[in-house]
């Protein structure tokens, strides 16, 4: 089949050295995995991966099954659980490397690509732990230098491809619906369009609609629960969001690679050698407005981010290689330096827990990751305050999902029951039994007694305290114990149940 035009081959891959920066980037994370702790998404994720469905009510379940197998695999600790997001990651280098290849890139252009992409602080965190942005990335990122071969070659057959990477990511996050709705926008609207027509792009959609189809099933057989998480996220973070959309871009990828993808946005745009992929640079503005109508956050647009700045290594070479060498090559290893400390601050665990402030300014996910176990400690003692002859009848209720997976993964060391939560999909995992009528010990955040009014005679009997003055959302959370609840299980749960 011919090609859209007539494109030289790309470079030859530059296997080794890419290779050997995934390599280093993977060795980075394994070392620094089992710092800290589980983040509370994580301990979701464990929970979820022991109750296997096509689907949850926040998610799809991609990465619930991945940590399932992944704990079994390597170990129930999160140096075990962060296996796979440590190779997403190094996967995801050599991918943004084949981008900027086939934008034309050579040699030096795919190596700049490999280190801008292991030194940004996005990558970097979430690279570091488990989470459904970590499999999305990648998805992402695939979907678009599958698309990039579509476009050179022409071969409609690359929109199999394409469908099944999209299929796949459905299971793991909505969001790759955008990224397909946006580069089909931008073809539309300046080509080539002849990629759309025949059979092939029908046979990869309806390769996408197999893969996600048991996920969509799910969904509707449910009341598509995920749209309403997603009204409570606009709701409650909207214009947080809308104000911070451009300043997290900046942040999260670099303020240092802003020249880069900058550049590669004005290549993609302008040079005619590859008109081609300039459906890439319409696709990243298409997607900036989709989200900030959606009130969306910023992070979500990151990945086309990262592929325009693949396509800006090319002229990073080309004026490192330019007049002044060693001076322009320094000016380049020191700004890249400079990036990959920030960065590691920003994303990785390797401040003391007690200096986390400074990360959490603008990565908060950092110090969500501290204090589990001192929680379920604080409930513990709790526990202990019960009469041994009332605990057949009593219950541990959770507010969150975070605080309910670290009680379910600490406790039963601790000798604790069960958790109960009406948060996400605990709701979907049942009631207490009816005859569990108290006492019911009650945990939840500082300040928010949202779900301490269904129950009654409540007592403060213990605080969290992670011991190391880190401002984190369960700092100086509340243990409370309770006589019991206002109504039965039965009849209370529709009440119990919340999304955000």
């Amino acid at each position: 089949m011919g090609g859209t035009g007539d494109q030289p081959g790309p470079a030859r891959f530059a296997a080794v050295p890419v290779l050997g920066i995934a390599a280093v980037l993977a060795g980075v994370l394994t070392a620094l995995s089992g710092r800290y702790g589980f983040h509370r998404d994580e301990l979701y994720f464990l929970a979820a991966g022991d109750h296997p469905d096509w689907g949850y009510v926040d998610q799809p379940p991609l990465t619930p099954l991945v940590a399932r197998a992944a704990t079994a695999a390597f170990g129930n600790g999160p140096a075990g659980l962060r296996v796979p997001a440590t190779l997403c990651c190094a996967v995801t280098v050599v991918v943004v490397a084949a981008l900027a290849r086939e934008f034309g890139g050579g040699r030096r252009a795919q190596v700049i690509a490999a280190v801008t992409t292991s030194t940004s602080g996005y990558v970097l965190g979430i690279g570091h732990m488990l989470s459904t942005s970590t499999l999305d990335l990648l998805v992402w990122l695939l979907v678009c230098w599958l698309v990039l071969r579509l476009l050179r070659t022409g071969d409609g057959r690359w929109w199999l491809a394409v469908g099944a990477a999209s299929g796949i990511g459905v299971q793991n996050k909505y969001l790759v619906v955008l990224l397909i709705a946006v580069v089909v926008a931008a073809l539309l609207a300046v080509g080539p369009r002849r990629v759309l027509r025949g059979g092939w792009p029908v046979a990869g959609a309806a390769v996408a609609l197999v893969l996600a189809l048991p996920q969509l099933w799910w969904q509707a057989r449910h009341g598509w629960p995920q749209l309403t998480v997603a009204d409570g996220i606009r709701a409650d973070d909207g214009a947080e969001n809308r104000a911070m959309f451009v300043p997290q871009q900046i942040l999260f990828l670099s303020p240092m690679f802003v020249p880069v993808w900058v550049a590669g946005w004005l290549r993609l745009w302008r040079d005619p050698a590859l008109r081609w992929a300039r459906p890439t640079a319409l696709a990243y503005p298409l997607l900036c407005a989709l989200v900030l109508v959606a009130g969306g956050r910023g992070y979500y647009v990151i990945p086309l981010l990262i592929v325009l700045m693949a396509a800006g290594c090319e002229p990073v070479a080309a004026w490192t290689r330019a007049g002044r060498r060693a001076v322009r090559g320094w000016t380049a290893g020191a700004a890249v330096a400079v990036t990959a400390a920030v960065s590691a601050v920003i994303g990785l665990p390797v401040l003391p827990t007690g200096a986390l402030a400074v990360a959490q300014a603008v990565n908060p996910e950092q110090g969500e990751q501290v204090g589990w176990p001192t929680l379920v400690s604080a409930v513990r003692d709790g526990w202990s305050l019960i009469p041994a002859d009332r605990r057949d009848h009593a219950v541990i209720f959770a507010q969150n999902y975070g605080e309910a997976g670290a009680i379910g993964h600490y406790g039963p060391g601790q000798g604790l029951p069960p958790v109960y939560s009406g948060h996400m999909s605990y709701a979907d995992w049942g009631p207490p039994r009816d005859s569990a009528d108290g006492p019911v010990l009650l945990v939840h955040q500082d300040g928010d007694r949202r779900i301490a009014r269904h129950f009654t005679g409540c007592r403060e009997v213990a605080r969290v305290d992670n011991h190391h003055d880190l401002d984190n959302e369960e700092q100086h959370a509340a243990v409370e114990l309770c006589s019991g609840t206002r109504s039965a299980w039965s009849a209370l749960w529709p009440s119990l149940r919340h999304y955000y």
